[in-house]
């Protein structure tokens, strides 16, 4: 079996080490993210480290945990890497929810960090 493109590993590595951070200390996320860096969630926007971790510890829940049931990465021009993630996610004592996420990673001083970031659950609002 082939080795899998440079772009794959960066992403499929990004993707894991992100859920297990969010799911065990979400403080430490921050290390992910640049003070340029913007954050889409539920639509509503957040730029810079500061914002996005005071909106990611704000979250209403105690405890999470993200199962990954389907990502994909792609190269960039630009030489970053575009990471699209489906899921299902479990807070606390709620229903098992899906959801969407995609990163845009760029390796800023040879480490690799969340750009751009934007997340949505998968629910469906039909009589609206």
């Amino acid at each position: 079996m082939a080795e899998k493109p440079m772009w794959e590993q960066i992403g499929s590595g990004f993707v894991q080490h992100y859920y297990q951070q969010f799911d065990t200390d979400r403080v430490k996320l921050s290390e992910l993210y640049t003070d340029a860096s913007c954050l889409t969630w539920e639509g509503e926007g957040f730029q810079g480290k500061s914002a996005i971790m005071t909106k990611l510890s704000s979250l209403p829940f105690q405890s999470i945990q993200h199962s990954i049931t389907a990502q994909d990465h792609h190269p960039t021009p630009d030489s970053c890497v575009m990471s699209m993630v489906m899921g299902q996610l479990k807070a606390d004592q709620d229903q098992v929810m899906g959801f969407q996420q995609v990163f845009l990673l760029k390796n800023v001083d040879n480490k690799w960090v969340c750009t751009n970031d934007m997340f949505r659950l998968a629910l469906h609002n039909f009589g609206a």
